[in-house]
């Protein structure tokens, strides 16, 4: 199997259940926590092209600095948005894994198992 990333929160139990997934399963992916070494912005715009869906599905909305950052309007750019996910990591959404056939947002967890 090709490498498999996890980008991960240790804390977020959605985000661990993904990683026992993916052990379960037999693999080993590469674990990023992504909130101590948060992804560039390549790689966020090359993680959110993978997913097919828009850069904003990346965002954590229910993060009190969502809406302390007006994330919430709609108006805002790709830039605008990457912006905030690089200064407030936190604010990316979690789990994300990524491997040679895509990317998916582990929410539901199952939708991980669409890139394995």
């Amino acid at each position: 199997m090709s490498a498999v990333t996890i980008y991960h929160n240790p804390r977020c139990s959605t985000s661990r259940n993904a990683l026992a997934l993916l052990r379960e399963r037999g693999i080993e992916p590469q674990v990023v926590e992504y909130l101590k070494t948060p992804p560039s912005r390549d790689e966020l715009q090359r993680i959110a092209a993978a997913t097919g869906e828009p850069l904003r599905a990346l965002l954590r909305t229910k993060q009190p600095e969502y809406l302390e950052q007006g994330l919430d309007d709609p108006q805002l750019s790709d830039d605008q948005l990457l912006d905030a996910m690089l200064t407030t990591p936190v604010l990316i959404n979690r789990p994300i894994v990524v491997s040679a056939k895509g990317a998916r947002l582990g929410r539901p967890l199952e939708r991980v198992l669409e890139v394995l």
